[in-house]
């Protein structure tokens, strides 16, 4: 009887995208078993990836859009497309993402997301009429409002100025002028695709948390605290909605609140719960005999809502051994087990620097997919 692995890996961020990854992992099963069946299931949370997976899922293609990254320079970025039902998939982190800028670039208080906004806006303009924004992976701190700005949003200042917005602007925000926002804002169906649960703010807020790996500075922390306080306290003066305290108002630098509080209750999904809804993932483990999920960096955090973790909750459910593939390993992750995670694989199978592992993704990916099965028939 065929062995039916389902394969459904994150993204090795900065290395192989989850499609990538999973077609990697797949050749070197097939290459141990050539009769094995073999579904790939790509995976992401929101963030990175997400266009990807969902393309691979539901078919469609790829829109590139000359737009802005975070530092207002034009590159080429794009979203996906689903033009039999007119769906348009939108990753936080192809125009405003962090992988857009090198560590000594790194500066919230002039990144924006309006390059974000100007795919949605191309989108929007192509006729969508479902929109799925995946937020995660952003490098701002400017809580969404350059994107917004992009379609048509009036940040003024006390004087009644337009404000070119960023993350040092949030503070100079005095009043909105929504009226004059994309027409067509309204008319869509939103899904936020996200992970994140935290507040906008506090101690679990976009600052606190997300604010250092975008460059916050420990000494900037509380600055970035007080101007998204004001900025927030702006917002809900002009909508009369109280958003600060909604579970995923954190997420992307604050972006979440923007949305919430402009967009007409936008259906909030778990990215991951989603992508492993629509590709029927659950029916996909019924019959299977081993799910091999995995991502770039496994650490404690692992343990919080990531892919593998989910992956593998799903499969103990139903009672399908899982095992994780992955760049490095950091931490305790002892617990892992418990989740359903029963192996964990390093694919670095000899000493190497960290440029060269990731540059060799695929093969690792592929050797040690076929390195495990040789294990697990012994």
């Amino acid at each position: 009887m065929k062995m039916k692995v389902i394969v459904a890996p994150d993204s090795f961020k900065g290395s192989m995208s989850s499609t990538e990854a999973a077609a990697s992992i797949k050749e070197g099963l097939q290459a141990y078993d050539p009769d094995m069946t073999v579904k790939t299931i790509p995976m992401a949370d929101g963030g990175e990836g997400t266009v990807d997976a969902l393309l691979s899922i539901l078919g469609g293609t790829r829109i590139e859009k000359e737009v802005f990254d975070p530092l207002g320079r034009e590159i080429t970025a794009s979203y996906g497309w689903i033009n039999h039902t007119k769906t348009a998939v939108v990753e936080t982190a192809a125009a405003s993402g962090l992988p857009l800028l090198d560590t000594q670039e790194l500066n919230p208080m002039e990144t924006s997301t309006y390059g974000t906004g100007q795919l949605i806006a191309d989108a929007l303009e192509r006729g969508a009429e479902k929109i799925i924004l995946g937020l995660g992976g952003s490098a701002t701190v400017d809580a969404g409002t350059g994107c917004f700005q992009a379609l048509g949003v009036h940040f003024l200042n006390d004087k009644g100025e337009k404000l070119d917005m960023c993350g040092d602007s949030l503070s100079s925000v005095s009043n909105i002028e929504t009226d004059s926002m994309h027409p067509r804002m309204s008319e869509v169906e939103w899904t936020i695709a996200s992970d994140v649960t935290n507040p906008l703010l506090g101690e679990k807020g976009a600052v606190a948390v997300f604010g250092p790996q975008k460059g916050v500075t420990q000494e900037q922390l509380p600055i970035f605290e007080q101007k998204m306080t004001q900025y927030a306290s702006v917002v809900e003066d002009h909508t009369t909605k109280k958003c600060r305290h909604i579970n995923g108002s954190g997420a992307a630098g604050g972006f979440g609140f923007t949305l919430f509080s402009l967009l007409d209750q936008p259906e909030v999904e778990s990215g991951f719960r989603l992508i492993a809804e629509w590709s029927d993932l659950k029916g996909h483990l019924a019959d299977a005999d081993l799910v091999i999920t995995g991502e770039g960096k496994m650490d404690s955090q692992s343990l919080y809502g990531k892919v593998p973790v989910g992956i593998a909750q799903m499969a103990k459910e139903a009672e399908v051994p899982c095992i994780a593939l992955t760049g490095k390993v950091e931490g305790d992750l002892v617990a892992a087990k418990s989740e359903g995670l029963q192996v964990i694989l390093p694919i670095v199978d000899e000493p190497m620097s960290l440029e060269e592992a990731m540059s060799r993704g695929k093969e690792l990916c592929k050797k040690a997919s076929h390195r495990f099965m040789e294990v697990y028939h012994m």
